[in-house]
Order: C-alpha cells, then structure tokens, then sequence
C-alpha cells in the first residue's frame, strides 16, 4: 500500500461511524449499566422474583391425566314399608273360669237366700273375676261379696275343703260353697244364721 491510499481508508472509516451512528433510533432508552456491564445483566436484575409454580405430575407413559371421576350421591335403600301394625285389644282377654258342679247353688242363689231370711247382705258385688290368675288365683268359680259375709263356689268340694282349711275359723263349707267372714267381720251369733240357711238350700 502507497503514502496515497491512506487517505481513503480514512474516509471509509469515517464513513462507517456516521453510519452506525444513524443506525440508533431515537427512541431508543440509553443502556442504565455502568461501563463494562451489559445492558442484559441490568435489564434481567430489575424484573420482580415470581416464584416458581408447583410441577403438575405428569404420567411416565406420556398419556394425559384422566379428568377427576365425579362422585355420585349414595343412595341408602330405604326400609321396605311394612304392613298395618296390629293393634292390640284395649280390654285384656276374658278369663275363662271353671265351672261350677252340677247341684250347687250359684253364689248368687245363696245370697238371695239369705236376704229372703232377714240377714245383712246389702251392697252385694259379684267379684268372680278375682277368682282367675289376675285376682286372687283361687281357682274358684264363683264369688259374691257382701257387707256380712262372702259367697265363695268351687268347681269341687275338694278345692272348697282346702280354701276352708286355709282360712280356719273364719269360713264354714257345705259342699263346693264356702262363705267366708274375714271382710265382712260378722259377729259369731249371725254367723250360724247364715250357716244354717245354707245348709237348707237343696
């Protein structure tokens, strides 16, 4: 190269900066690093941290995740509807009583009896029901109460004998008949009153 070459190689250098120097738009923000740092390491520092999202698992085999399986409500069978419930009587079942021998006068006879002599049976109440399980369990058929004295009817004399063993002085039996004195208290003197129109009746 020649001394004359050389000014024109300084004219293409001059000419290569203005060039680059029109290159820059004006609207373009001056680089804010200091010298020697690149604009990038300013730019990359000033953005706010965001943290890192939560990694979706993803499946090894590459296939999407099923979609969540929407639960459908249980459904309790309901109890099978039953039939009409069965109502029980109000009243308890009648007691079937024993009946009394064939012979015997009803305790209602032997009171009516004693009335008919002039003796003291007022407020008479027929009680035959004590005589079953739920009352006294005698095992009687027949009773009738009065203010003198009690009307009892056995379906035997043997049942009758017993009763009368068992309450001692204070009854008297004819056959399967027993009167009994504990309630009504009567005085000893009407009491073989009593005995004695009972013994008269066939």
């Amino acid at each position: 190269m020649t001394l004359r070459s050389l000014p024109a190689v300084g004219v293409l250098l001059v000419v290569a900066a203005v060039i680059a120097g029109c290159g820059r738009g004006d609207d373009t923000e001056p680089s804010s690093a200091p010298p020697g740092v690149p604009s990038s390491a300013v730019q990359a520092t000033d953005l706010p941290s965001v943290p890192n999202p939560s990694p979706v698992p993803s499946r090894t085999d590459g296939a999407a995740p099923p979609p969540p399986r929407s639960v459908a409500p249980s459904t309790v069978p309901s109890a099978p509807r039953q039939g009409p419930v069965e109502r029980r009587p109000a009243s308890p079942p009648l007691v079937v009583l024993p009946q009394r021998p064939a012979g015997a006068p009803s305790a209602r006879q032997v009171v009516d009896a004693f009335k008919a002599s002039g003796l003291r049976v007022t407020h008479p109440k027929d009680r035959s029901v004590d005589c079953g399980p739920d009352g006294l369990g005698l095992g009687c058929a027949e009773i009738v109460a009065t203010d003198g004295v009690t009307v009892y009817v056995f379906p035997d004399e043997t049942s009758a004998s017993d009763i009368a063993e068992t309450w001692g002085g204070q009854s008297y039996r004819r056959g399967a008949v027993v009167l009994n004195y504990l309630d009504a208290k009567t005085p000893a003197a009407d009491r073989l009153r009593y005995e004695k129109v009972l013994n008269g009746l066939r």
